[in-house]
């Protein structure tokens, strides 16, 4: 009883001192001794701010974030020089086509989503597929293999560019939604995860009524893919994959392309044979951008790329 009388005592005087403690340092230096990274900003830096957040209200990301990456793959960063020609290849490709076709960057302005983040390397999947490009809720769009880009060599066919697209598609319809009868044209034949073990090569698909496997998944991932493919192939390329997709395959795929045609127009006021003619040729000219400066003599506008009034 004794013993634990002491210990009692000695637990209060604790108490004590430490409340005596809290008091003497009431005045604590109210600066945060965690204090954020900065980064000096470089010529990428201020080019992005002029050419992507003051023109578009997008951030292009190029240094590696944790937060920005996922951590189920191993990544490296992408090279300055790398992001220097990529940022030049999407707005050139992408967002300065729409530009085109719309008459100002307001569209892109409005819907494109608010960060692009680039990687170096691929993301390995645990069975061995390379994922190109990633997309988060239209928000952000990830970019990976950046270390195996050549500028020199790029085309309208190009994954980067088709995926840019493929996922600007899936927002123009989330904030529109396009009629409901474009899914029952497949609707029994959508395989969601299975996609790519049915349907292993883009003919198998093309004869079941899919421009691709991977639009087998959804009539969402459908819907979208036939904008992202038809607008980075010739008309010639086009009558190839209809050809291709046969008797069986060949109504199906013109059916749902009239459905995804009119809505374009009807709901966005974009001519999709207008916006192919728009990007086949910017993706014939990236080749010849300048990859080495940074200044703004090759930015375009919509008063002087031949838009349409």
């Amino acid at each position: 009883m004794k013993k634990n009388l002491i210990y009692l005592l000695f637990s209060v005087t604790l108490l004590c001192a430490a409340l005596t403690a809290c008091s003497d340092n009431d005045d604590l230096d109210s600066t945060s001794v965690v204090r954020p990274t900065t980064t000096e900003q470089n010529d990428l830096d201020r080019w992005l701010k002029r050419n992507y957040v003051e023109t578009y209200n997008i951030q292009l990301k190029y240094r590696f974030e944790d937060i920005e990456s996922s951590m189920g793959y191993y990544l490296t960063p992408a090279s300055y020089k790398q992001s220097v020609a990529m940022a030049k290849l999407v707005r050139h490709m992408c967002l300065e086509a729409y530009d085109e076709i719309t008459g100002s960057t307001d569209f892109i302005k409005a819907y494109f989503p608010k960060i692009l983040f680039l990687v170096g390397s691929y993301a390995y999947k645990t069975n061995g597929a390379m994922v190109l490009g990633t997309a988060e809720a239209g928000a952000k769009i990830t970019l990976y293999n950046l270390d195996n880009l050549n500028p020199k060599t790029v085309n309208a066919k190009t994954a980067y560019f088709k995926t840019i697209h493929h996922e600007f598609g899936h927002i123009l319809n989330q904030t529109k939604p396009y009629p409901t009868d474009f899914a029952e044209i497949s609707g029994p034949d959508y395989v969601q995860d299975q996609c790519f073990e049915i349907y292993k090569t883009t003919e198998s698909a093309l004869q079941k009524g899919f421009i691709s496997p991977y639009a087998s998944k959804a009539d969402s991932e459908d819907f979208v893919e036939l904008i992202a493919l038809y607008v980075n192939r010739s008309a010639e390329e086009w009558e190839e994959m209809l050809t291709t997709a046969g008797d069986t395959g060949r109504p199906k795929i013109e059916a749902k392309f009239e459905i995804v045609s009119n809505y374009m127009k009807s709901t966005w006021n974009i001519d999709l044979n207008e916006l192919r003619e728009i990007v086949l040729r910017r993706a014939e000219e990236a080749p010849n951008l300048d990859f080495d400066s940074l200044d703004d003599e090759d930015t375009d506008t919509p008063e002087n790329s031949g838009t349409n009034e």
